[in-house]
């Protein structure tokens, strides 16, 4: 059993039923509708230029992501993935070492990725290989794919209580419509994965960590590449609409206008605030608890990016009874 619907979870399901096992997935809402519906969802260099650096865990987990994503592609068909590659410079600063995958472009081919930029920088990052993602529209596919294969999912259905039996070991879990038995838990819920580890003695270190996603009505074409400047993450959803990543609607609107030639017309729609779940050392939790048999953690920051490679390493533990080299430093008991 999955406990927690987003993207995480919903990898694990897919994997998991597509190996052969008898899955069912619950979440207290819609699919997706929690805090994966509020990511800005690059996938690849991540925001060179303004990201912390990952720590070694997730930093394995990222290596091959795009890889991970072409192959949830062939396996799903209609998964809405779009790789336009990612733009990003700083203004007043120097070019930075490039990473594998990234180049160093002048303003004649920043102008050419980007030809409505005001004025072209005299340097930028090129990432041809990056991608955004439709995260919810993802999640809903790969959910489909688990159903496909014989999973159960219990939408709308909450999570109050993990059971175990009189052995200690997991048993299934507490809904209001009653329980669900279950001899493995796998406990993807997000930032709510403390609360239901707390009453079995599991402490699980992962809070609540605020990200604003703006919406806004925009021209079509308006931005052709995910841009990073240090101002905001940025691309084109849809004809008429992009979102970014940022912390002032009002200095992010001043910033898109400033940027792009044809913005003035560019509206603030929405503003929301997701809470992002974060381990305390920023590094996925991901493994099973020995202090209670059957119960399994997948709890992690960036999980747009590292759900597909998360998803089949967990599912290749739980159904294979393998330990994946690549989730040894996520294990919980590192804290």
């Amino acid at each position: 059993m999955v406990v927690g619907a987003g993207i995480v979870g919903a990898s694990v399901a897919y994997h998991a039923a597509r190996a052969g096992a008898a899955v069912t997935l619950v979440d207290a809402g819609r699919p997706g509708g929690g805090v994966t519906a509020d990511s800005f969802a690059w996938v690849g260099s991540f925001g060179v230029l303004n990201s912390p650096a990952a720590g070694p865990a997730a930093a394995g987990l990222r290596i091959g992501a795009t890889d991970e994503y072409r192959r949830l592609e062939a396996e799903l068909p209609g998964l809405p993935v779009a790789w336009t590659g990612s733009l990003s410079w700083r203004a007043g600063e120097s070019a930075p070492e490039v990473r594998p995958g990234q180049e160093i472009v002048d303003a004649a081919t920043a102008a050419a990725l980007e030809p409505n930029l005001r004025q072209p920088p005299d340097w930028a990052v090129w990432a041809p290989g990056d991608a955004a993602v439709d995260s919810v529209g993802v999640t809903e596919r790969l959910i489909a794919g688990a159903r496909d294969h014989g999973a159960q999912i219990h939408p709308d259905t909450p999570v109050t209580a993990v059971r175990r039996d009189a052995e200690g070991r997991v048993a299934g879990v507490e809904t209001p419509a009653g329980p669900l038995p279950a001899a493995t838990v796998v406990l993807a819920a997000g930032a709510a994965t403390a609360a239901l580890g707390a009453p079995l003695g599991v402490s699980v270190p992962v809070d609540p960590s605020p990200a604003t996603l703006f919406r806004f009505h925009a021209p079509a074409g308006l931005v052709r590449t995910l841009v990073n400047t240090q101002d905001f993450d940025l691309r084109q959803v849809a004809e008429d609409r992009i979102i970014a990543a940022a912390d002032s609607p009002e200095h992010t609107l001043a910033a898109i206008r400033s940027t792009f030639r044809g913005a003035e017309s560019v509206e603030l729609l929405s503003s929301r605030v997701g809470r992002r779940p974060m381990p305390a050392d920023g590094e996925p939790i991901i493994g099973p608890v020995a202090e209670v048999p059957g119960l399994y953690l997948a709890v992690m920051h960036a999980a747009i990016a590292l759900a597909p490679t998360a998803g089949r390493l967990i599912a290749q533990e739980l159904v294979n009874g393998s330990t994946e080299p690549a989730l040894t430093r996520c294990r919980l008991d590192r804290f």
